[in-house]
C-alpha cells in the first residue's frame, strides 16, 4: 500500500500563530495543509494532430498529481480504459496533461465538468442519476458483495491514525479502500474530498482490476452525490462515511446497488440503503 502524501514537504506549511490558550495569548508554531490549484488537461488527436486542452483546474493538495488527472478523467467518463493513455506529463509545477493514445475516439461533449447534473444545479435528481447510469461502463455490473458487520466497525479510529497529514493539520479527507477482509489496499489524501476520491481511483485505475467489485471504501467526511456518482463508476459496492450522506447521494447509491453507510463509529453507525451487504450474525 503506497501512501501518496507521505513526502510531507509537498503537503503541509509551516506557519508562526498567535494562539490563545487557558486565557493568555503567545506565539506558537503550526503547520497547515497547503491548497494549491491544478489545471488538468488532456492531449487527444485531431485531424492527425494532437490539440491539448484544459479541462479543469481544481484546488488541491500537492502530491498523487498524476493518479488525481487519470481518476478525474475516469470518474467523469472521459476514459474507461488504462490502455487509452499513452502518458501523463507534468508540464509545470501545477499543469498535468494526460496524453491519450491515436487510436482513442474522444466524445468532446464529455470534456465539459457538467456533462450530468450535480446535487448543486437545482436540476431533479432523477435526470442527474440516469445519467450517471449511462456514463458508467459498470452500471450493469452483478455483484453479490457482502461484509460482516466486524471487519469495518473500527475502521473509522484506523483510518484517523493513519492519515498523517490530518494528524498534524486537521484539515484534510481521507478516501480509503479496503478489501474483503478489511486490509488496506490504498489511502489518498487531499483538501478536497472529491479529489481525495479521484486520487484513490487514479491509482487503482492503474494499478487494479477494474471493476472495483470486491472492495469497500471509506471516506472521511459526508457523502455527497459526487463522492457517490465517482464510487459508482468505479462500481464499489459499499460506501462507509464518517459523516452524513445527502438525499440525493441516497437516490444514487440505492439505484446502483450500493450500500450507504453514515454517521460510522465503532458502536454504532446508519444504513441508508441496501443493508442485506451488511451481515449481523446475531
Amino acid at each position: 500500500m503506497y501512501n501518496p502524501l507521505e513526502d510531507e514537504d509537498i503537503a503541509m506549511r509551516a506557519i508562526e500563530i498567535d494562539k490563545f490558550d487557558t486565557s493568555q495569548i503567545y506565539h506558537a508554531d503550526d503547520v497547515v495543509a497547503i491548497e494549491e490549484p491544478l489545471e488538468i488537461r488532456i492531449a487527444y488527436t485531431e485531424n492527425g494532430i494532437y490539440v491539448s486542452k484544459n479541462i479543469s483546474i481544481t484546488m488541491r493538495t500537492p502530491g498523487d498529481d498524476t493518479n488525481l488527472a487519470i481518476g478525474f478523467l475516469f470518474t467523469e467518463g472521459i476514459i474507461n480504459d488504462i490502455s487509452q493513455i499513452e502518458t501523463s506529463n507534468q508540464l509545470e509545477e501545477n499543469i498535468i496533461e494526460v496524453r491519450l493514445n491515436p487510436f482513442v475516439s474522444l466524445d468532446l461533449s464529455k470534456l465539459d465538468r457538467h456533462s450530468y447534473t450535480s446535487s448543486s444545479c437545482g436540476v431533479c435528481g432523477k435526470t442527474s442519476i440516469d445519467l450517471i447510469h449511462i456514463a458508467s461502463s459498470y452500471s450493469n455490473v452483478e455483484n453479490d458483495f457482502s461484509i460482516p458487520i466486524n471487519i469495518f466497525q473500527n475502521l473509522n479510529k484506523e483510518l484517523l491514525a493513519t492519515q498523517t497529514i490530518f494528524s498534524k493539520t486537521g484539515g484534510i479527507h481521507a478516501a480509503a479502500l479496503y478489501d474483503s477482509k478489511g486490509n488496506l489496499v490504498h489511502l489518498a489524501e487531499d483538501v478536497g474530498r472529491h479529489n481525495a476520491l479521484d486520487k484513490l481511483i487514479g491509482y487503482c485505475f492503474s494499478h487494479l482490476d477494474f471493476p472495483l467489485k470486491d472492495k469497500f471504501l471509506l471516506v472521511s467526511g459526508r457523502a455527497s452525490f459526487e463522492l457517490i456518482q465517482k464510487a459508482t463508476m468505479a462500481a464499489i459496492p459499499i460506501f462507509l462515511a464518517v459523516g452524513a450522506p445527502s438525499s440525493l447521494a441516497i437516490e444514487l447509491a440505492n439505484s446502483t446497488h450500493m450500500c450507504l453507510v453514515g454517521f460510522l463509529k465503532s458502536d454504532s453507525f446508519n444504513i441508508y440503503t441496501r443493508p442485506e451487504r451488511i451481515i449481523h450474525e446475531k
